[in-house]
């Protein structure tokens, strides 16, 4: 399989469809999930062209890797989370629906089931309070 350089992540990240944006540095972007399956669903996108995790540069995976430990962090700060889900797929068996690498980080709350993937975007009001909840948290950490 090959990169498709069409997928919304790669046009996220050329600024042709917009985001609630929490952090970029030159080789990541964090941005709130649009279907999140748990408030505060951030995800965590390299910038360099990968299909996913098993064509990524390594290099990518050691700058990747770090940033996900801290939005991790700041989300369960940001959002008062029992725990954090953290969740990656790979092809459409493993459950991949966009093929540019990214990195769920989900809050999640005990009791609580994570929401299904059903098509229906959150308000974007409450992504962006999410975003800048999750900035705030982050902006301690990083």
């Amino acid at each position: 399989m090959t990169y498709d350089a069409n997928n919304i992540f790669a046009k996220i990240l050329r600024g042709e469809i917009p985001c609630h944006k929490v952090y970029e540095d030159e080789d990541v972007i964090v941005f709130m999930d649009v279907m999140p399956q748990s408030t505060g669903h951030a995800l965590v996108v390299p910038k360099a062209s990968s299909r996913n995790l098993l064509d990524a540069d390594t290099a990518v995976l050691a700058k990747l890797l770090p940033l996900v430990q801290k939005v991790a962090s700041a989300a369960k700060v940001a959002f008062s989370a029992d725990g954090i889900s953290i969740m990656q797929f790979n092809e459409p068996a493993g459950g991949q629906t966009v093929f540019h690498l990214h990195i769920h980080v989900i809050p999640r709350f005990d009791g609580v089931s994570l929401k299904p993937h059903t098509g229906k975007m959150e308000e974007s009001a409450v992504l962006a309070s999410h975003a800048e909840k999750l900035k705030a948290a982050l902006s301690a950490v990083v």
